[in-house]
């Protein structure tokens, strides 16, 4: 017996020293997999679920679980579970007698980074409302299009984009749109103000019937992305795919005991679907930014015992930027979110700020495919295991760069790209990775498929990125492709850009591109012009707002 559990001892060694060798990430490897199939099995439940259970579902439970517990800290205050949930029923209530509002109703939000854009969601996903998340940054024709195209009839305004509104109010007025404003008062004719309403509204609990029809395919949220080509388009967020978004922090190694720094923008799938929805499926609690300051960032942390953080590139950048502090390592952060950062500001932010768990990710808002890089290999924008091919297939291709256009053989299918090769991603489309599409913009939608790729007749989504996996299944970030580049977090369409300078009077034609700048992230804009007959490049009527 001795001699046997000897054997059975020495082989293990040997076992496990085989794994740490030859397969050094395999104990990493195992545990996300586990996390994924238990994430995954929970999504299936809730599909097949009757009555659907939605994310609103998820954060009634939390609310009644933890009353008390604060969901969110916003400069200085704290707001509980309770709390919001009751002013999510008062601005549910409000809604449906000022502007009508019934189940399907589309309603865009052109909010700030502040709780009240997280209760007024709320109180439309309790009427089983969609949202349209305006950018709050875009003005003029941007801003009609956004709202146009997702169909919404109704608008709310933060007051600090009260200007805003009223330079397109014209145009809204004419097409019968609701415009309120979350002011207790407003003198501009056509716009209604909506706070003195609210507070006055009846903070009961809303009846599960008003969104009885709701299912996992059902539009949750329309969300807005430059992509690769024109203005930015509406893409359709289903209940599934914020289900889906929403375990992303799971997938981390988030818990119930975390406390959630969101500094991004709520209008964006980062800050609003990893963050927010994230945080509600995990029941914690969120400290809230209406933008990011490195200044305040570490000081933010420790008071609020802050364990895990959502980054982009530049954000990092930022903080390994600020001047050194003594206590730099002085924090309870363990886990970074997000995506973006060069392998430089990834080391120096290692170096300078303590052990910190980076989870760089990949995803498209309206795209099919992710990766997590959830061993914290530096440089590395996700990992892929057969779980993850399984469920999310996909392939890396050529793509000819001249010609923009995938490289094809003599039978016209798609050529993979080999391993370590560079290759534009493609995800497949099938009934567990779905490609939804935009919101009216059937033709861009189609643009984005892309057929024939490994057999005749497939269909895969084209993410529009140009990305490398090496021989050990990491999957780094290389480019992208089409007329658009990244700069401070935004995707930005050289083409809306270029409409955009023809409109000053001396300019006849504009062709705009994005160029590297050293130390930065992204590509900066950069354009090309022709001044027209007769004029000259006059600077300051090109940055007037007054021709937008």
């Amino acid at each position: 017996m001795f001699v046997l559990l000897s054997a059975a001892a020495g082989l293990l060694g040997l076992l496990l020293s085989y794994i740490w060798t030859f397969c050094p990430h395999f104990w990493e490897d195992c545990a996300y997999i586990l996390r994924s199939l238990t994430l995954g099995s929970r999504l299936l439940r809730y599909q097949r679920s009757k009555p659907f259970y939605s994310i609103v579902d998820c954060f009634l439970d939390a609310v009644r679980r933890s009353p008390d517990k604060v969901f969110i800290h916003f400069e200085g205050r704290a707001y509980s579970y309770s709390e919001v949930d009751r002013r999510s029923n008062q601005v549910a209530r409000t809604l449906q007698a000022e502007a009508r509002l019934e189940e399907g109703d589309t309603v865009a939000l052109f909010l700030s980074n502040e709780p009240t854009y997280v209760w007024t969601w709320l109180g439309l996903a309790k009427l089983g409302c969609p949202a349209a998340l305006l950018n709050f940054n875009i003005r003029s024709k941007s801003l009609l299009h956004c709202f146009s195209c997702c169909g919404s009839k109704v608008i709310i305004a933060s007051p600090e984009l009260q200007a805003a509104v009223e330079e397109v109010l014209p145009t809204l007025r004419e097409q019968g749109i609701s415009v309120y404003l979350l002011s207790d008062r407003c003198s501009t004719p056509g716009i209604n103000p909506l706070s003195d309403k609210i507070s006055e509204a009846s903070d009961e609990p809303l009846s599960l019937d008003l969104r009885a029809d709701i299912h996992h395919r059902s539009t949750a949220l329309y969300i807005y992305t430059s992509g690769t080509t024109g203005l930015p388009k509406a893409a359709v967020i289903t209940h599934e795919k914020m289900w889906a978004a929403s375990f992303v922090q799971a997938a981390c190694g988030v818990t119930a005991e975390d406390t959630f720094y969101i500094n991004l923008p709520l209008y964006h799938s980062a800050g609003f679907l990893i963050g927010m929805i994230g945080s509600i499926e995990r029941g914690i609690t969120v400290v809230l930014k209406r933008k990011f300051s490195a200044s305040q960032f570490w000081d933010d942390c420790r008071k609020y015992d802050v364990t895990a953080m959502q980054y982009i590139g530049e954000t990092l950048r930022y903080l390994c930027n600020s001047p050194r502090r003594e206590n730099e390592k002085s924090h309870k952060v363990r886990i970074a979110i997000g995506n973006g950062v060069r392998t430089d500001v990834w080391t120096e932010f290692l170096n300078r700020f303590g052990d910190i768990k980076v989870r760089e990710l990949y995803a498209a808002t309206e795209g099919n495919i992710g990766f997590i890089n959830y061993t914290s290999k530096v440089g590395a924008v996700g990992r892929v295991n057969f779980v993850h091919r399984f469920f999310f297939p996909f392939t890396l291709i050529k793509f000819d760069i001249e010609k923009e256009e995938p490289v094809r053989n003599s039978e016209g299918l798609c050529i993979k790209a080999a391993p370590g090769e560079t290759g534009l991603l493609v995800g497949k489309v099938t009934q567990r990775s779905p490609f939804v599409g935009y919101a009216g913009n059937k033709q861009q939608t189609e643009k984005k498929r892309l057929r024939d790729v490994v057999k005749k007749g497939d269909l895969y989504f084209n993410t529009g990125d140009l990305l490398r996996l090496d021989h050990n299944n990491f999957v780094y970030f290389q480019d992208r492709v089409g007329d658009t580049f990244r700069w401070k977090g935004e995707n930005v369409a050289t083409s809306e850009v270029a409409d955009v300078l023809t409109m000053a009077r001396c300019v006849s034609e504009a062709n705009v591109y994005g160029v590297k700048v050293e130390g930065h992230e992204g590509r900066i804009g950069m354009a090309a012009v022709t001044v027209r007959d007769g004029e000259h490049f006059d600077c300051a009527d090109v940055y007037s707002p007054a021709w937008r």
